[in-house]
C-alpha cells in the first residue's frame, strides 16, 4: 500500500514537474540558433540581480528589529498588527503600486510635503522605487518569518538565561538569527527575481528594466522569440539557483524540546522597540488606506469592460483553485518526499510570465492565442500556489495520518470513506486557508495571461495596467478597489469555511 502510495505521488509529482519543464523545452528550442546576449540583456541581467539583492537586504534588515520589538512586547493590539502583516501578500501587486505610487509618487504626499517646504521632489520610478515597492511587499512577509524565530525561544531557555544573567541576545536570539536569516534572505531574493508587475510600472528604461520586463518586450513589442527565450532561460536559471540555496540554506531552529513561548523576551529600549513598530505601521498602513480611499473615488470612473473582466478573474482564480486542491490535497495524503519534493522545487524556479512565454512559444501555430487564454493561465497559477499549497497542507496530512491510519486500517475503512470521514475533516481549516491563498494570488497576478488576452479577455490586473499605461489613474484606482474586494472576499470565503466545522 505504501509503495502504491508513493508511486501515485511520484506521478503526480513527475506531472507537475513535466508541466513547468515543457514550457521551458518550447524556450530552449526556441533558443537555438545564431545570435548571443547583447549589452541590454547584460542589462537587464544585472538589474534583476541588484534590485532582488537589495530588496533581500533592505527587507530583512528592516524587519529584524521590527520582529525583535513585536517579541520582546505586549500591547494592546498586538495581534492586530501581526495579522495585517499578512495583508500585502494577499493584495494584488498593480493594486499595491497604486498605493504606493499615491504617496511616493509625482503627485503624492511625500512630493507635496517636500514642495512645501522647498525641497526638490522624489521620483518612484527606477532602481529606488522598484526597491521600495519590493520592501513594501517583502517587509511583512521578512517581519513574520523572524518573528517565528524568536517565538521558537521556549520559554526556559528564556528563563535560564535570566537567572545566569547571561547576555541574551549572544546565547539566544543570535544563533537563531544566524538560522533564520539566511533562509529568509534567498526566499525574498528568489521572490524579487520574478517580480513583472512591479518592474512594468516602477521600472522600465535601458537602465531600469528586469529579465521579465525585457521578455515581455522582446515577445510583444519586438516579436523577437529567440531574444524572448534565451532571457527565459537565464531567468529560469537564476530562479533555479535561488530556489536551490533556499532549500540548502533553511534550516530549523535547533533550541530543542520546550513547553512553548508563554512570556515575552523583554529587556531593551522600549522608545527603540515602540519607534520601529511605529514606522513599520506607517509604512505598511498608509498605502493600504491610500488604496481604499483614491480607489472609493475612482468607482466614478470605472471603464464598462471591467465587469466583463471581473468575470474573468473570478473564472481564473476558481479554476486555480480546483485544480490545486485536485493536486495538492492527494499529494499531501500520499506521502512520498520525492513526489512533493518534486511539486515544491520546480515551480518555485518558475514564473507566472515565463511559463506563459513558453506556452506561446509551444501553442503558436496551432491555436489562435485568445483561444487558450483561460487555460493557460489557469494552468500558471495553479503551478505558482501549488508549493504555497503543499506547504499549508503537509504537516496536517501528516498529522492525520499518524493519529488515524492504523484505526481505520483496523476498521478496513476503504480508501473513500477514509477521506471523507477521517481526513478531510482534519485538514478542513488548511484547505480552506491554502483554497483562499490560491484564489487571492491567482486574482492579482499580471503574467502569464499579458501573451494571450484579447480585448474582451483581460483579467482585472491586465486592464489596470492598461489603464495605468494610458494615464487614467483613477479608473485604474477604481478597477484596483474592485479587484482588492473580489480577492480578499474569495479569500476570506474560502478561509472562513475552512474555519467552519473544522475537526480538531
Amino acid at each position: 500500500m505504501a509503495r502504491r502510495a508513493g508511486a501515485i505521488n511520484l506521478g503526480l509529482g513527475a506531472a507537475v514537474a513535466a508541466l513547468c519543464l515543457l514550457p521551458l523545452w518550447a524556450v530552449a528550442r526556441a533558443a537555438v540558433g545564431p545570435g548571443a546576449l547583447s549589452a541590454a540583456d547584460w542589462q537587464a541581467i544585472r538589474f534583476t540581480i541588484w534590485q532582488a539583492f537589495l530588496s533581500a537586504v533592505f527587507s530583512v534588515g528592516l524587519a529584524i528589529p521590527v520582529a525583535r520589538a513585536l517579541a520582546r512586547r505586549s500591547f494592546p493590539g498586538r495581534g492586530l498588527l501581526i495579522s495585517l502583516l499578512g495583508a500585502p501578500f494577499l493584495l494584488p501587486v498593480l493594486v499595491a503600486v497604486l498605493g504606493i505610487l499615491t504617496i511616493f509618487g509625482r503627485g503624492g504626499l511625500l512630493n507635496s510635503g517636500l514642495a512645501a517646504l522647498g525641497l526638490p521632489p522624489f521620483s518612484i520610478y527606477g532602481l529606488h522605487g522598484v526597491v521600495l515597492a519590493h520592501v513594501f511587499f517583502n517587509l511583512p512577509l521578512a517581519v513574520r518569518l523572524i518573528l517565528q524565530g524568536w517565538q521558537s525561544i521556549p520559554a526556559e531557555r528564556v528563563r535560564l538565561a535570566r537567572s545566569l544573567r547571561a547576555p541574551q541576545f549572544r546565547v539566544l536570539e543570535w544563533p537563531m538569527l544566524r538560522e533564520v536569516v539566511p533562509g529568509a534572505l534567498v526566499l525574498i531574493f528568489l521572490v524579487c527575481l520574478t517580480s513583472f508587475a512591479v518592474a512594468i510600472t516602477l521600472g522600465g528604461g535601458p537602465r531600469a528594466t528586469t529579465l521579465e520586463l525585457a521578455i515581455y518586450q522582446a515577445v510583444l513589442f519586438d516579436f523577437d522569440l529567440a531574444r524572448a527565450a534565451r532571457l527565459a532561460l537565464v531567468q529560469y536559471g537564476l530562479c533555479a539557483v535561488a530556489a536551490g540555496l533556499a532549500g540548502l540554506i533553511t534550516r530549523p531552529a535547533s533550541f530543542g524540546a520546550g513547553l512553548g513561548r508563554s512570556i515575552a523576551l523583554g529587556g531593551g529600549s522600549r522608545l527603540f522597540d515602540g519607534v520601529a513598530i511605529g514606522l513599520m505601521a506607517v509604512f505598511l498602513l498608509l498605502p493600504l488606506g491610500a488604496v481604499l480611499v483614491r480607489g472609493a473615488m475612482g468607482l466614478g470612473s470605472l471603464p464598462a469592460t471591467v465587469w466583463a473582466s471581473a468575470l474573468v478573474s473570478v473564472t481564473v482564480a476558481l479554476g486555480a483553485v480546483a485544480m490545486v486542491l485536485a493536486i495538492a490535497v492527494p499529494m499531501a495524503l500520499l506521502g512520498g518526499r520525492i513526489g512533493r519534493g518534486l511539486a515544491l522545487a520546480v515551480p518555485l524556479a518558475s514564473s507566472s510570465l515565463v511559463l506563459g512565454a513558453g506556452a506561446f512559444l509551444l501553442l503558436r501555430g496551432t491555436v489562435r492565442p485568445q483561444d487558450a487564454a483561460l487555460g493557460v493561465t489557469m494552468v500558471a497559477n495553479t503551478l505558482m500556489a501549488l508549493p504555497f499549497a503543499l506547504r499549508i497542507l503537509s504537516p496536517a496530512a501528516d498529522q492525520a495520518r499518524a493519529d488515524y491510519d492504523r484505526l481505520a486500517a483496523a476498521l478496513r475503512l476503504p480508501i473513500l470513506a477514509r477521506l471523507w470521514i477521517v481526513y478531510l475533516p482534519r485538514m478542513r481549516r488548511q484547505i480552506g486557508f491554502a483554497a483562499g491563498l490560491t484564489a487571492a494570488m491567482a486574482m492579482g497576478d499580471l503574467g502569464a495571461i499579458v501573451f494571450f488576452a484579447a480585448e474582451g479577455q483581460a483579467t482585472l490586473p491586465l486592464l489596470m495596467q492598461r489603464l495605468l499605461g494610458a494615464y487614467r489613474t483613477e479608473a485604474a484606482a477604481g478597477v484596483g478597489l474592485v479587484l482588492v474586494i473580489l480577492s480578499f472576499g474569495l479569500f476570506w470565503l474560502f478561509d472562513q469555511w475552512g474555519r467552519g466545522n473544522a475537526a480538531t
